[in-house]
């Protein structure tokens, strides 16, 4: 009996009607030899934490790094998927041979593995069925094409590994970060490739928050209708524009020389399913998610090939097969397919590359018809999109006719740029409103001003001259747009970098963030914890996303290159060129340099370093600039910021470690946490309220929720891809929706809530009677507060917030450094230190300037 693992129902219908097996039973099909059953999406998944110790129930920064010496797996502990489980794991053991077909690709594997591993089964004969389509035919071939499972041993390792690297990082960043800053009350949800994508809107949305727009001025002149351009730079004076007016003002303007130059316009490249989730995007606003959903339907539907590729191509086995699909597709477009010799197309090395297919190739029409579904559904757009990209591969290149034209007036040169299309070629297929795709879309910032270059050029001849109209025109520069999917896909594919040349963008996708099957998940991930949200077709960051990528201290943990380079090592796990192990060595060393980034201490021998250059920061009569101002670098950070005056040790803190944790608070803007950015600039961020989102007895877990371990739902639910949905294990409760504060009694100082997941963490030794100090809902209180303890030192006194570390640092010497920002009951600012006096905390004004304390005798 050979027994065949479909990954999801639906397939395993379409391959046991294949193969005969039409006998229905429990769970699976039977016949002829064959009993094809399924799995719904994952049905094992990674051990949590608290698998391998109970202790790990607790989170704890002295339980960091955790990483198991084995990984083990188990049941994900859902009724339907146990039930299936039980099914799978009795054909299994009763089997001869087994064949795995789940979805050929990394996920697909892990998931036949994992339940291989589960039910004890590594031993059988086992082969795989490697499919592309499911049509009959495409089947046939796949059937008679089996090869032995071990052949996708590096596959395994690959996908193995990911999973176990985003359950090794997500878990460890995720628990340190949380317990580390978790008087914010907050599950922060940290993750090896979310994180740099969320860093990469934060760093977007500053750079459009701090944008300051710079006028500047253009000389232009019209001669017979015609707009000239000054060829040399634009000007930062409008006085000097207007000098050079002058100039020109009553010269006539002579054109010097005429070039005109063809331009061929290819037509784009099939799909793979970046490609297509960006032109979906970008035409018809439809998410990532969205459109994987739809192209998902189609294949199931078989109407299209398989959607998780990263291939534009095709290999050169289906020359054969395209003229028939076309053939097929007739009767849909006519008028257009009815244009290509279908005995002769044009099959280009921008069609046909074997090296630049590896898994599977580009995504294309099966020939298959659909039905009479609605054409405005996100299916039916997704569709059409496919079929009309097969069609436009074949069709001759748009040629455009270039023109240049020189002139000068008074020896001032200017330009003229016109296009003419002289043969449209492909665009044809491409109504004007949505002419066709665009590999760009994202320029970092638009600077041009009018649309000179699409200009109608009248017929022009060197040396004629005439009167011309030259005037000064002001603009200003403009900000980056806001990321959209669109924009975001193709920078998740280049690591964060705008590439625009389609060579260069092919050659960097080793190196991307995720892969074309995880990608729309990231995005929905972060829109589900609430780190970003979604405007029309823009992706901001939220006050929650933007606070995260603050507090993370690790630079590599928020940096789309590095998460780029590790990409790259998986691809070369699953070529065979490195070994699994390696690249696991290199992820925990990598996550024991997370869990101790946030313990480096300021160096009070330095001021820190200019983020514009590099170079040392030393200070100034009102604040501190770079001492390579004499080479032009202009960066200055100013004592003053937003009424507050920061002191020379947050001024360390902020070039160190570019960011003050602790929260000061700003007239208007409640607490917040200041950030110094890359371009030099400070901004604020506001500190989250509210608790941590946690489920009773299940602080921890994430990592193996069902959602969590990379499981997939199942088909009858709405399908969320895998374990590459960042892996970014855990997938923790979302922290979008904060619990509720805790009770009265808790909030007084007399316990810590009950339910609270966390170890407490000693902040320092109560002065009273000598038990741990330990943070708690309104206050730092003693732990020995069942024995009678009433020691406390209140989360705000006198209307200003105190911190963690200014807590352990009275508890440690018994007096704070000078605090600003406390308000007297006048409603008066004024500073003062903290001092512990018989058990109590009270203020000290010794030593300060008396015109700046409320008087009194420092009772708080």
């Amino acid at each position: 009996m050979k027994v065949v693992l479909a990954e999801k129902p639906s397939v395993a219908r379409e391959l046991a009607s294949f193969l005969g097996a039409s006998t229905r039973r429990e769970g699976y099909f039977e016949g002829k030899g064959y009993q094809v059953t399924w799995a719904l999406g994952h049905l094992a998944t990674l051990k949590e934490p608290h698998d391998y110790d109970p202790a790990l129930k607790k989170w704890s920064l002295a339980a960091l790094p955790f990483v198991p010496e084995r990984f083990g797996i188990k049941p994900i502990e859902e009724g339907g998927v146990r039930k299936q489980l039980a099914v799978v794991r009795r054909l299994f053991r009763e089997a001869d041979e087994l064949i795995c077909a789940t979805d050929a690709g990394r996920e697909g594997e892990l998931i036949f593995r994992y339940i291989q591993e589960l039910v004890g089964c590594t031993g059988k004969p086992a082969r795989r069925l490697w499919l592309s389509s499911l049509t009959e035919s495409a089947i046939r071939e796949a059937f008679r094409r089996l090869r032995p499972l071990s052949d996708y041993d590096d596959l395994y390792a690959a996908a193995r590994s990911r999973g176990e690297a985003d359950w090794v990082v997500g878990l460890n960043a995720t628990r340190y970060y949380t317990v580390r800053h978790r008087a914010t009350g907050v599950l922060w949800s940290v993750g090896r490739v979310q994180t740099p994508v969320l860093a990469m809107i934060v760093r977007r949305d500053d750079e459009i928050r701090t944008f300051r727009p710079e006028p500047f001025w253009e000389l232009l002149t019209r001669y017979r209708d015609v707009v000239f351009k000054f060829t040399g730079d634009r000007f930062a004076r409008e006085e000097d524009a207007q000098a050079l007016l002058g100039r020109v003002v009553g010269q006539p303007f002579a054109i010097r020389d005429v070039r005109t130059k063809p331009e061929r316009m290819p037509p784009p490249q099939l799909y793979d399913l970046t490609e297509l989730q960006r032109d979906m995007n970008r035409r018809y606003g439809l998410s990532a998610d969205a459109t994987l959903k739809a192209a998902q339907s189609l294949y199931e539907d078989k109407l299209i090939t398989y959607p998780r590729t990263d291939s534009r191509h095709l290999g050169p086995d289906m020359k054969e097969q395209i003229p028939g699909i076309l053939e097929s597709l007739r009767t849909l477009r006519p008028g257009e397919i009815g244009r290509l010799d279908l005995a002769a197309l044009p099959f280009t090395g921008r069609i046909i590359n074997a090296a630049k297919v590896r898994d599977h190739h580009a995504i294309i029409p099966t020939g298959k018809l659909p039905g009479t579904a609605g054409t405005g559904s996100a299916t039916a757009k997704v569709f059409d999109a496919v079929v009309t990209r097969l069609i436009a591969a074949f069709y001759p290149p748009c040629v455009k006719e270039v023109t240049t034209v020189d002139g000068a007036s008074n020896e001032v040169p200017f330009r003229a740029r016109g296009v003419r299309v002289l043969d449209p070629g492909w665009t044809i297929l491409y109504p004007r409103k949505d002419d066709g795709p665009k590999e760009n879309g994202d320029a970092a910032a638009d600077q041009g001003t009018g649309r000179e270059d699409e200009q109608e050029l009248p017929a022009f001849r060197a040396g004629e001259a005439g009167p011309h109209e030259p005037f000064v025109r002001r603009g200003e520069t403009t900000p980056p747009r806001p990321y959209t999917e669109n924009t975001l896909l193709g920078a998740m594919e280049t690591a964060g970098k705008l590439v625009d040349d389609e060579a260069l963008r092919e050659a960097m996708k080793e190196r991307g963030l995720g892969t074309p099957a995880t990608r729309a998940a990231i995005i929905e991930t972060l829109l589900d914890r609430g780190y970003i949200t979604r405007e029309k077709k823009s992706l901001t960051a939220t006050d929650l996303g933007r606070y995260l990528v603050a507090i993370v201290q690790d630079r590599a943990l928020k940096s789309p290159e590095l998460t780029g380079e590790w990409e790259a090592r998986l691809r070369q796990v699953e070529g065979g060129q490195l070994d699994r192990h390696e690249f696991m060595g290199g992820i925990v060393r990598y996550t024991r340099d997370i869990v101790g980034s946030g313990g480096a201490a300021i160096d009070p021998t330095r001021l820190g370093d200019c983020p514009r250059c590099g170079r040392p920061v030393i200070e100034g009569k009102r604040g501190y600039g770079c001492s390579g101002w004499r080479d032009g670098c202009p960066f200055v950070l100013w004592r003053e910021y937003r009424g507050r005056t920061l002191g020379e040790n947050q001024i360390r803190e902020l070039l160190q470690r570019r960011v003050i944790l602790e929260p000061l608070v700003i007239e208007g803007a409640g607490e917040v946490v200041i950030q110094l950015l890359d371009s030099g600039v400070l901004t604020d961020v506001p500190v989250p309220v509210g608790r941590p989102r946690l489920a009773s007895g299940k602080a921890g877990s994430g990592p193996t929720s069902r959602r969590g371990s990379g499981a997939r739902k199942s088909p009858r639910a709405r399908r969320k891809e895998p374990n590459d949905a960042d892996g970014d294990r855990p997938q923790e409760p979302s922290p979008r929706r904060p619990r509720a504060p805790v009770g009265k009694k808790a909030a007084a100082g007399e316990g810590p809530e009950r339910s609270d997941p966390f170890e407490p963490v000693g902040l320092g030794k109560c002065p009273l009677c000598g038990s741990d100090v330990v943070e708690q809902a309104k206050s730092y209180g003693c732990a020995g507060w069942k024995q009678g303890c009433k020691f406390a030192i209140w989360k705000t006194i006198a209307g200003k917030s105190i911190g963690v570390r200014t807590a352990q640092e009275l508890l440690r010497k018994g007096r704070s450094p000078v605090l600003r920002g406390f308000r007297s009951k006048a409603g008066k600012r004024f500073e003062a230190r903290l001092k512990l006096e018989g058990g109590e905390v009270r203020f000290d004004f010794e030593g300060l300037d008396r015109r700046s304390t409320p008087g009194g005798d420092g009772t708080i």
